[in-house]
């Protein structure tokens, strides 16, 4: 089924309207749609260079507008919708041990999470189902998508489509290298003194 439905994906990045359909695919994985952006963000920011700022901000704008439909499906209907989708993508039963880990680290487990490959669903809709606080989820959600956007993007359009192969194959490895050069920033920005 994820076969067919990538397929399907990538081909509505070689379309006229592949970046409404970015758009529309970066909105939907932010709630429940099980593909990430990433798959045609690459390629699209491979074909035209001259873009890739532009589709790595269409991601981010999407993905954070997307995390807010999550955060409200949290919100409003954890019990029902919320649930289901998180029990479809194998978390189910899991829902105390993501609140332990979201009592502990907070905006950091937006941070982390959004970048890297674990369903950012799981992210917007535990958000919304803890009431965390709206404008901290909004900014955390902006600068890890964008973060992860703007690598993605600048990656593909710096090395073009041959590092596709590579990206896929590596896709958690080369996000884990994001979130620690992330972390590894912040932490100096804390403890270096100015």
């Amino acid at each position: 089924m994820l076969a067919g439905l990538k397929a399907r994906t990538m081909e509505l990045a070689r379309g006229p309207q592949a970046e409404w359909a970015l758009f529309g695919v970066s909105f939907a994985e932010s709630s429940f749609f099980p593909l990430p952006p990433d798959i045609m963000l690459g390629p699209m920011a491979a074909a035209a260079p001259e873009k890739w700022l532009r589709y790595a901000i269409t991601c981010t704008v999407a993905s954070v507008l997307g995390g807010l439909a999550g955060y409200a499906i949290g919100y409003f209907l954890f019990e029902t919708v919320g649930q289901a989708i998180i029990g479809f993508f194998g978390y189910a039963g899991r829902e105390l041990e993501l609140r332990a880990f979201y009592d502990r680290w907070g905006a950091w487990f937006i941070f982390l999470k959004g970048l890297t490959p674990i369903p950012y669903k799981l992210v917007t809709i535990v958000s919304g189902a803890m009431a965390f606080s709206l404008p901290m989820f909004i900014l955390a959600s902006t600068v890890t998508r964008g973060l992860r956007f703007l690598a993605v993007a600048w990656v593909f359009h710096k090395f073009g489509p041959a590092i596709a192969p590579v990206i896929e194959k590596r896709m958690g490895l080369f996000l884990l290298a994001v979130a620690v050069v992330l972390v590894g920033v912040v932490l100096a920005l804390k403890f270096i003194p100015h």
